[in-house]
C-alpha cells in the first residue's frame, strides 16, 4: 500500500528553496570529485535550485517514500533535469526501504531523460534485489538490460550467477541463463565458469563441472588456478583421487602455481586412500614446485602414517619439518605419541612428550595417560612414575583415570627411593587445603588411607613390645 503523501508540493517546494539567500541561491556544489573544484551555476529558469542539491536533499532522507516525492515533484518543474547521481541514490533508497513496485518508475524516468545508460545503475538494482534475497528479482535485472537496449557485461552476468547458486533450487535457472548468455551478446569470463563449476560440484554434480572445464578449453576461456581447486576439490570430495592428481600434473604442466588448499585436500585425499608412498612424494614435490610445505601439510602426513601404525616414518616427517623451517605445534606432538604409543614404543613417546614440554607445549591429559597405561601394562612403574613427574613439575593436572592406573601398582610395590620421592611429590604438588580428593585420583587417596592406617599399627606394636 502507498502511503499518502507527508507534505504537499508547496511544502516541497518550500523546503527546497527556503534555505537560499538572494545573493547566493544561484550557488551550489556538487558532491563528485571533478565539480567540487568549482561552483555550479543553477539554471535560472528553474525555480527549486541545482541538481546537486536536490540530490542531496533526496539523499538525506530517511523515508524513501519522501525521497520519491521530492524526486517526482521536482521532475514536474521546467527546465529541471536530475542527475544521473539521483536515480542512483532514489534507487537505493526504493530497494533497502523494499518498495520495489516504484522501482521501475525511477528507471523509466532515467530512460526519459536523455542520460546514456551504463552499467551502474543495473549494477545498484542487481545490489538491490541481491540485499532483499530476492533470485528471481536478480533474474530478471538480466532482461530488463536487454529490454532497454542495454548489452550486460560479463561482471553484471557473473554477479547475477553467484546470487542465483547461493539460493536453493535456483541451480538450473543459472544453468540455462549461463548457456543463453551468449545468444545475447555476453561473453561468460573464467569467473562465470568457476562458479558454475563449483555450483555443481558442491550439488555432487561432478560431471558437469568437468563438462564446463571442458568447453573453457574448447571456447579459449583461460582457466585460472581456482578452476583446477574447485575440480581438485570436488575429485577428493567423491573419492577420485587419481582424478584430481591428473588434474594437478596438468595445473603444473601449464605453468600454474597450485594453492595451499589444493596440497591441503590432495594430501587428506591420498592419507585417507591410504596412499601414503604418494603422499610423501606429493610432500616433497610442493617446495620444489614453488610451494613450500606448512604445519597442515606436515601435520596431516603424521597423522596419516600414525593412522597406518607407520609412526617411525610420522617420526621422520616431524624431523622433516625441523629441517625445512616449520616448527611442530602441540596436534603434531600428541598425534606423534599417541602413533608411538599404539605400536608399543613408549620410550619414544616418552622422549617426545619431554621434546615437547621443553617446547613450551601443553600436553593434552591425553598424552600422559597414554603413556602411563602403557608402561603399567608392561609393568615399567618408574617409567610411569616418571611420566607423571615430567607432567606434574609442568604445572600440568592429570586425569583420575591416569591415577587409578598408577597407584594400584605402586601399593603392590616395594618401594624404592625413587617411588617413596614420586609420591612426596605427587601429595606436594596435587594435594592443597581445597583440592578434592577426586580431582587427584581415587586411588591416591586410599592410598594415603592406608599408608595412615598402616604407621598407627606399626605404632601400636611397638608400644606393646616395649
Amino acid at each position: 500500500m502507498i502511503r499518502r503523501p507527508i507534505y504537499d508540493f508547496a511544502a516541497v517546494f518550500r523546503h527546497l528553496t527556503s534555505p537560499l539567500s538572494t545573493s547566493s541561491r544561484f550557488l551550489f556544489y556538487s558532491s563528485s570529485e571533478h565539480e567540487a573544484r568549482k561552483p555550479i551555476v543553477s539554471n535560472p529558469k528553474s525555480p527549486i535550485g541545482s541538481p546537486t542539491r536536490v540530490q542531496k536533499l533526496i539523499a538525506s532522507q530517511s523515508d524513501p517514500l519522501l525521497a520519491k516525492e521530492i524526486f517526482d515533484y521536482a521532475s514536474q518543474q521546467p527546465n529541471f533535469r536530475h542527475s544521473r547521481s539521483s536515480h542512483l541514490i532514489l534507487i537505493l533508497k526504493l530497494g533497502r526501504g523494499r518498495y520495489f513496485n516504484l522501482i521501475d518508475d525511477v528507471l523509466a524516468k532515467h530512460r526519459s531523460s536523455g542520460y546514456p545508460l551504463t552499467g551502474e545503475i543495473f549494477t545498484y538494482l542487481i545490489k538491490v534485489y541481491a540485499e532483499a534475497k530476492l533470485p528471481e528479482k536478480v533474474l530478471s535485472t538480466f532482461y530488463k538490460m536487454l529490454e532497454f537496449n542495454f548489452t550486460p557485461q560479463p561482471k553484471h552476468l557473473n554477479r547475477i550467477l553467484d546470487v542465483l547458486v547461493s539460493h536453493r533450487g535456483y541451480l538450473q535457472k543459472a544453468f540455462e541463463l549461463f548457456k543463453s548468455s551468449r545468444l545475447h551478446g555476453v561473453m561468460p569470463n573464467t569467473r562465470s565458469y568457476n562458479l558454475l563449476m563449483q555450483a555443481f560440484c558442491l550439488n555432487d554434480d561432478l560431471s558437469i563441472a568437468y563438462q564446463l572445464f571442458g568447453k573453457m578449453l574448447e571456447r579459449d576461456v583461460v582457466p585460472d588456478v581456482d578452476s583446477y581447486k574447485i575440480l581438485i576439490q570436488g575429485f577428493c570430495r567423491k573419492g577420485q583421487v587419481n582424478g584430481a592428481m591428473e588434474l594437478l600434473d596438468d595445473m603444473l604442466n601449464k605453468g600454474f602455481v597450485p594453492d595451499r588448499l589444493s596440497y591441503t585436500t590432495l594430501l587428506n585425499s591420498l592419507c585417507r586412500k591410504t596412499q601414503l608412498r604418494e603422499a610423501y612424494k606429493l610432500l616433497c614435490r610442493m617446495k620444489l614446485k614453488g610451494c613450500n610445505p606448512d604445519l597442515v601439510h606436515y601435520n596431516t602426513m603424521i597423522l596419516g602414517f600414525c593412522r597406518e601404525d607407520r609412526a617411525m616414518d610420522a617420526r621422520k616427517v616431524l624431523d622433516d619439518m625441523l629441517s625445512n623451517g616449520c616448527s611442530p605445534n602441540s596436534v603434531s606432538y600428541r598425534t606423534l605419541i599417541g602413533g608411538l604409543c599404539d605400536q608399543g614404543m613408549f620410550d619414544e613417546g616418552k622422549k617426545y612428550l619431554e621434546e615437547m614440554i621443553s617446547k613450551g607445549f601443553s600436553p593434552h591429559f591425553s598424552v600422559s595417560n597414554c603413556l602411563v597405561k602403557g608402561f603399567c601394562s608392561f609393568g615399567k612403574v618408574e617409567e610411569a612414575c616418571d611420566v607423571v613427574e615430567v607432567v606434574m613439575k609442568n604445572g600440568e593436572t592429570l586425569h583420575s583415570d591416569t591415577w587409578e592406573m598408577v597407584i594400584p601398582l605402586i601399593c603392590n610395590e616395594d618401594e624404592s627411593e625413587k617411588i617413596k620421592l614420586f609420591l612426596e611429590d605427587a601429595v606436594k604438588e596435587e594435594i592443597t587445603g581445597d583440592t578434592r580428593i577426586v580431582d587427584v585420583g581415587i586411588g591416591l587417596g586410599s592410598y594415603l588411607s592406608s599408608k595412615l592406617q598402616m604407621k598407627r599399627k606399626n605404632a601400636r606394636e611397638r608400644r606393646r613390645h616395649l
